[in-house]
């Protein structure tokens, strides 16, 4: 398999509102004015993964720093968990959903091939006026859907856009499979972001995919080739290596989109997969595990929610304040990186 991790980001931009768009539309800065989170209630303990498959709480804390994760009701879909993290963000922002005139939903496990989980979902908000549409961009599509929201609101095409991340990977895990079904977990999480007169979200946002690294980690669907096992499969060695490189690579090439150096980022929040990848990102950035905020070890991967699911936490745990300087970066299938910085204006 041949490789080009080791290149740049194939996208790379610094936003820039200009007053007026060719289209005579008022450009704004995207600004994120809302958030919320949603955990299912099950919680799976490692004890009770003991009992499931051949593995122990050591073996599982020591490798991945993973304590618990949230298991989705039978009743729950990726859709009605977006639901209550959206209407969280939307309580936040103070917006009513009839205002929205776009809701973008990053998932990989919507309950449908189509309509888009977003589709449901704005029914569901009674958000009559948004469009509506999903992102798969595996655990870096909550990164992706921001972006896009990003674009939409500093071309000044639409003022208010939801984004959401909501997995639900229990469902695609081989329950027998120690390497992974140990490392996943559900939730949703979301923010809504507001057009804004001077720069006070997103500074800029860095993009990359490597798809020579497709069979690294995936999923199979039913209109491939396949033996109808739906399972996630992953070589776990890779893409520990993949994740530390691209965490670095991104990080980097972020702040210095921005104009920023490293000592001026207050908060690395990155998608939570492990916490062995994010204290090897650390050390290898030189920046100390004091400025990246972890949750992983309460809820597992969450995929495209686990970016959000953070960024609500950390706000709640007083360790974001007004002005600070944001990193969101995440990583997964594709494989695909993403990174943004923030400028956080959220009070």
């Amino acid at each position: 398999m041949s490789s080009r991790l080791t290149s740049r980001p194939e996208f790379a931009i610094l936003i820039r509102a200009s007053p007026v768009n060719e289209r005579g539309l008022v450009a704004r800065f995207p600004r994120i004015t809302g958030w919320g989170k949603y955990l299912p209630e099950r919680v799976l303990t490692n004890q009770e993964l003991e009992q499931k498959v051949y593995t122990s709480d050591s073996w599982i804390t020591s490798r991945t720093g993973i304590s618990g994760r949230r298991i989705a009701a039978s009743t729950e879909t990726a859709s009605t968990l977006a639901l209550e993290a959206s209407r969280a963000a939307l309580r936040t922002s103070g917006l009513d959903p009839a205002a929205l005139d776009l809701i973008i939903v990053a998932t990989c496990t919507p309950e449908y091939i189509f309509p888009a989980c977003a589709s449901v979902l704005q029914d569901l908000l009674g958000a009559r006026r948004a469009a509506a549409f999903d992102i798969n961009g595996a655990c870096t599509g909550f990164i992706h859907a921001l972006a896009t929201g990003c674009q939409f609101i500093s071309a000044g095409t639409y003022r208010n856009v939801l984004i959401a991340g909501s997995e639900i990977y229990s469902r695609i895990l081989d329950w027998q499979d120690r390497n992974t079904c140990v490392l996943f977990g559900d939730g949703a999480g979301a923010v809504v972001l507001g057009a804004a007169d001077s720069p006070s979200c997103a500074l800029s946002i860095v993009l990359g995919n490597d798809g020579s690294g497709t069979d690294i980690i995936y999923t199979p669907g039913p209109c491939g080739i396949n033996d109808g096992r739906y399972f996630l499969t992953m070589r776990g060695p890779e893409v520990f290596k993949f994740a530390v490189k691209v965490i670095c690579q991104a990080t980097r090439d972020v702040v210095a989109q921005a104009g920023l150096q490293m000592s001026d980022i207050d908060l690395i929040i990155p998608h939570q997969a492990n916490t062995r990848i994010i204290k090897t990102a650390s050390r290898t950035l030189g920046v100390p595990m004091e400025k990246f905020f972890v949750n992983v070890d309460r809820y597992g991967n969450t995929s495209a929610a686990s970016i959000p699911i953070a960024l609500c936490e950390a706000v709640e745990e007083g360790k974001i304040k007004d002005g600070d300087n944001l990193v969101l970066v995440g990583f997964g299938g594709g494989l695909s990186w993403g990174a943004v910085t923030v400028k956080w204006a959220g009070d």
